[in-house]
């Protein structure tokens, strides 16, 4: 699996959890879902994804969007 799609699915995973607290801990964390949306829109103008850097040091292949 390569870097981009390793954020895509880390990303995804962060949204559904942090629905799934919403709807069954407390509805304030449908703040963590506006700071997931809210990183995913600054990576995409900045290239700039602290996940992407993780994701790297761990090891994952680099694909065409991080490099």
């Amino acid at each position: 699996m390569t870097l981009d799609r390793s954020v895509m699915l880390f990303a995804g995973i962060m949204v559904l959890v942090s629905v799934a607290l919403t709807v069954w801990v407390s509805p304030l964390w449908m703040w963590f879902t506006v700071f997931i949306g809210a990183n995913l829109i600054q990576s995409s103008f900045t290239g700039f994804c602290p996940a992407a850097i993780i994701f790297r040091k761990l090891g994952v292949r680099t694909g065409c969007a991080f490099e």
